[in-house]
């Protein structure tokens, strides 16, 4: 009795064939012998187990429901050891923002218009240098400054201008800035 091949490997099978090849949503269902789940195991193949399938939130000229595997070559597992629990606390801590650039998840692309910000994990200290990753060395990074595209970023303001900006600010903004703070380092205010 042989043993029945699952949709994950079918479909895995179905890109290495097609590798450079920009596949259409029903021909990635209809290669996994008509698997229900075939979105969710082509996002198994790419975050569990490292290949690089792109869609239309990778690349501009790829449509909803269009895929691309560019490559055989997978993203080795250090790369991808990031529990969902510490990625969920390290946007928290980040406010859901590039610590490069600024720019929030969701934000239109500045690099590509057509496409929304996506926000990954980055090291502060690189893995190839000793680096781990804890979340002190993890922060939010828009996919364009991961990749080193984004050379639009203002550099980061000092300590007196930053000061001066927001002694400048509204009382509202003022305290907008005092309870994020107080936020993001769990502190408490004290009370007068």
């Amino acid at each position: 009795m042989s043993k029945k091949i699952g949709s994950k490997q079918l479909i895995l099978e179905f890109f290495l064939q097609n590798i450079g090849k920009v596949l259409e949503s029903k021909d990635i269902q209809q290669a996994s012998g008509g698997a229900v789940e075939w979105a969710r195991r082509v996002r198994e193949l790419r975050n569990e187990e490292g290949y690089q399938i792109l869609s239309h939130k990778d690349r501009a000229n790829l449509k909803p429901n269009q895929y691309l595997l560019e490559t055989d070559k997978r993203i080795p597992a250090f790369a991808r050891g990031i529990s969902k629990e510490t990625r969920a606390w390290v946007l928290e801590r980040n406010g859901y923002t590039c610590q490069m650039c600024g720019v929030a998840a969701g934000d239109t692309d500045p690099l590509n218009p057509s496409r929304t910000v996506r926000l990954t994990m980055g090291h502060i200290i690189d893995k190839s240098k000793g680096g781990d990753d804890s979340p002190n060395n993890l922060r939010a990074v828009c996919t364009n400054c991961n990749e080193g595209l984004q050379n639009t970023a203002l550099p980061k303001p000092d300590q007196i201008h930053l000061l001066a900006q927001i002694r400048r600010a509204t009382i509202k903004d003022q305290e907008a800035v005092l309870n994020w703070l107080l936020q993001k380092f769990g502190l408490e205010t004290k009370k007068k």
